[in-house]
């Protein structure tokens, strides 16, 4: 009894110098809201690391910077793919880093907060319990654990409690979650491992095989964003291709337009729209009615290609919209449910470490 005294003074104590945050654990970017302050953070998931000796070089924007143009003992790496941690020891060294960043401006030499981070909804218990085993070996001294689309939900605003059916879909880097939500959890939902990562890996593969042209990643992102759509667009958007020629070596540029990028893509792009209208069909017709009439929300980076709300609403035949600030629909949720942990606790996912008795 008198340890466990101690041990909750001791949190207490440690709550005192720390902040409460959320985290967005994304496979393509992290953001980190900080309780009472809003998102303080949002950068790339990216490590820069040199693999001769071991070191991290670069965590976030400044590591970004460096995919494909370092040597070739520095390697720019994501260590989450698909939304699950690939690299345990790189994802623990970035959130410490980024939990680090959060407290430096208050002089705490021993971050210890509480955090809430977002999990994709498919994710395995093994896969869960690496997340929440990196964040505590971070310097967390309470991981909640929250899915990704029930935080996007309570990020937008939806009414979550409540016995009304609300459908939500958050197209990541790495992952589409797609959910439908009533009374605090989710009722049904389904995971892909196809979102904004897949678009990109579509344009390259394009590029290849239509002009023998080798792109880089980052190049086929850029050209997604700047002319990626998932409809027939009324004014027509041109980009320039510039890359290495298969044959010569050579560099090579050509200049393609948004019908050429939504036919690389239309593939992925139907099959996130087919896995929405099969979560529909699995959905209990009262909760059915309640969409008809709330609509589908659409969330996170993938969402913002041009046209997908359209898509989505002409091939489920359900009112769609694109959320007000997608991109940060996940980690406003995470800051919304520590600003009221007591009311939201039944959202979160339990851990391993909920029930583990107190030595008296």
């Amino acid at each position: 009894m008198i340890l466990s005294q101690q041990l909750n003074m001791l949190g207490r104590l440690l709550g005192y110098f720390s902040k409460d945050i959320g985290i967005d654990l994304g496979t393509a970017n992290t953001l980190v809201y900080v309780r009472g302050k809003g998102i303080v953070i949002n950068e790339p998931s990216v490590v820069a690391l040199n693999q001769k000796t071991g070191q991290i070089l670069a965590i976030g924007t400044e590591a970004k910077r460096m995919v494909g143009r370092t040597p070739a003992h520095i390697v720019a790496t994501r260590p989450l793919v698909q939304g699950v941690i690939s690299d345990f020891e790189v994802t623990e060294e970035m959130l410490r880093y980024f939990i680090q960043k959060v407290h430096n401006e208050t002089f705490s030499f021993f971050p210890r907060p509480r955090v809430a981070i977002g999990i994709p909804s498919g994710v395995t218990e093994v896969e869960r319990r690496a997340v929440e085993d990196a964040v505590r070996n971070a310097g967390a001294r309470e991981v909640y654990l929250v899915e990704e689309p029930m935080a996007a939900a309570i990020g937008v605003r939806m009414p979550v409690q409540e016995a009304v059916g609300s459908v939500i879909v958050d197209i990541g880097g790495g992952t589409t979650d797609i959910a439908v939500i009533s009374l605090g959890g989710i009722v049904t939902a389904k995971n892909l491992r196809i979102a904004g990562d897949k678009l990109n890996e579509d344009i390259i593969r394009f590029a290849r095989e239509e002009y023998k042209l080798v792109l880089g990643e980052r190049t086929a992102e850029n050209i997604k964003i700047a002319i990626g759509s998932a409809v027939e667009l009324s004014q027509p958007l041109e980009a320039t291709m510039r890359g290495r020629d298969v044959i010569s070596g050579l560099p090579k540029e050509v200049v393609v337009d948004d019908s050429d990028i939504r036919r690389a893509t239309k593939h992925s792009i139907q099959t996130i729209v087919n896995a929405i209208k099969a979560t529909v069909e699995e959905t209990p017709p009262e909760l059915v009615a309640d969409i008809m009439h709330h609509g589908i929300v659409l969330v996170g980076g993938g969402s913002l290609l041009r046209g997908l709300d359209k898509l989505v609403a002409a091939e489920v035949r359900i009112p769609t919209r694109l959320a007000e600030d997608p991109l940060s629909a996940v980690v406003r949720g995470t800051g919304i449910i520590l600003e009221d942990l007591d009311a939201l606790r039944n959202v979160l996912v339990s851990t391993r470490y909920e029930k583990v008795p107190v030595p008296a």
